[in-house]
């Protein structure tokens, strides 16, 4: 008689379980994208990291917390999806579960408080996906309820698992395979919270002064001032207009012509030299 339990499945057997539906998902033609973690750290990047720091500051989530990093660790998520405001999964446990995340898109409010907080902080998009900025902007965007990150309220979750806990084991371990999967493709918070990363960028554009009016008189230099300087003679107006005169007001020049050596010519009248024959 079953009391409600379901048998003990070993890690061994549930990665064979994982390998067989996995197989079967490719035979379907379905793209699947599994979660695996190399060693004990579920997540390495400033994104991954700062994901599941945000997922173990809430209470609410403390006491699924611990067996959803286990089964993460193990690969037991087989497959996971990311969208806009969603998150799509399959867990291997004693049978192959289907896991549902929705996540509430971030408030306008917010998101242009987040924004004009970092202005001038975040130099391009490449260092905002790295992580590579100023202790600041991470704090803000970290803040757990006016920044980037969702709270507890803000997810929905489900699994086709008969446990009656509102978070069960794979419910966080899909959570904590976000965390992985953003050490990937850090654009993907952005996606699930629905904001466009590039506005962290744009507004920081948009915000600068943009100055229409010249320099002070006291900051530009007079002619004299130039000469003196540099020692040029600065010419004058008239000088300009004769030096840039068109070429057709002066002459044209006159055909190339070559010169030939010239000989000596013989008077008129005269007898040619005769050679004498030197005297012996």
């Amino acid at each position: 008689m079953w009391y409600g339990f379901r048998r003990y499945v070993s890690v061994a057997e549930r990665r064979r379980n994982a390998q067989r539906e996995m197989a079967r998902f490719r035979k379907l033609g379905r793209a699947v994208s599994p979660v695996l973690i190399a060693g004990r750290r579920i997540a390495r990047t400033f994104w991954g990291q700062a994901w599941c720091q945000n997922l173990e500051r809430y209470s609410d989530f403390s006491n699924r917390l611990p067996r959803g990093r286990t089964y993460v660790r193990n690969g037991s998520v087989l497959d996971l999806q990311i969208a806009p405001g969603r998150v799509r999964a399959k867990v291997s446990g004693s049978e192959i579960y289907d896991v549902a995340v929705e996540i509430s898109s971030l408030p306008k409010a917010r998101w242009s408080s987040i924004c004009v907080d970092c202005v001038g902080a975040i130099d391009s998009l490449v260092e905002l996906l790295q992580g590579r900025f100023s202790k600041g902007v991470m704090e803000r965007i970290c803040q757990p309820t006016t920044g980037l990150f969702p709270a507890p309220k803000e997810i929905e979750f489900s699994c086709s698992c008969p446990d009656w806990a509102s978070m069960c084991k794979h419910v966080a371990a899909v959570l904590y395979g976000v965390g992985a999967r953003l050490d990937e493709r850090p654009e993907l918070l952005f996606a699930l919270r629905k904001v466009d990363q590039q506005d962290l960028i744009a507004k920081a554009g948009r915000d600068l002064p943009l100055s229409k009016r010249g320099p002070a008189r006291d900051k530009v230099l007079a002619e004299g001032d130039l000469s003196e300087l540099f020692g040029l003679d600065l010419g004058t107006g008239q000088d300009q207009a004769a030096f840039e005169a068109p070429r057709s007001a002066a002459t044209p020049p006159g055909p190339r012509r070559t010169t030939k050596p010239v000989t000596a010519k013989a008077k008129p009248g005269a007898r040619p030299k005769r050679r004498t024959a030197a005297k012996r």
